[in-house]
């Protein structure tokens, strides 16, 4: 999995968020993968407006990715650039991976800095900062130590938010 040789493309998620924000399934749909989300239009209605539609209004959204596409969507989407609700969606599909049982999956969905090794983005978000602190100098270059520090973090965070 961690090498992203082309037989992943065969591994395939199915999953479904429902009632999110409009704007945060926008988000989302950038990236390459099936999606479905439901509509925001009520224009057949008298006196409705779509110029004055909110943006925050709750849609349902359902994806459909192989694990490549998977793995690009959140080095995106696990980065704090991205913004807090689509981070906090892309934590829960990562855990709720690792609970299905595709627990190898789970553990390569990272954000880019952790994947490059570095920040790529213009302003640091901190999280590589985080992670270099949380590292000895052999897990920080080795790949697969590296996400798994990143992982035993996200994973006790996420736990620790569910039982709080």
């Amino acid at each position: 999995m961690i090498s992203e040789h082309s037989p992943i493309r065969l591994l395939e998620v199915d999953w479904s968020w429902k009632n999110i924000k409009y704007w945060v399934s926008t988000e989302w749909s950038r990236h390459k993968f099936e999606k479905f989300i439901s509509s925001q239009r009520n224009d057949r209605q008298d006196e409705y407006d779509r110029n004055n539609a909110p943006q925050d209004a709750p849609v349902n959204f359902d994806g459909y990715a192989n694990a490549q596409n998977l793995i690009d969507a959140m080095r995106k989407r696990l980065c704090h650039q991205s913004t807090p609700e689509a981070r906090e969606l892309a934590e829960s599909l990562k855990v709720a991976i690792k609970n299905s049982g595709e627990e190898e999956l789970a553990d390569v969905l990272v954000p880019n800095c952790l994947y490059r090794a570095s920040c790529p983005e213009f302003t640091s978000c901190g999280m590589w900062k985080l992670i270099e602190n949380a590292c000895t100098k052999e897990e920080l270059t080795d790949i697969r130590k590296r996400y798994k520090v990143y992982n035993d973090m996200i994973y006790s965070n996420f736990n620790n938010k569910e039982g709080a």
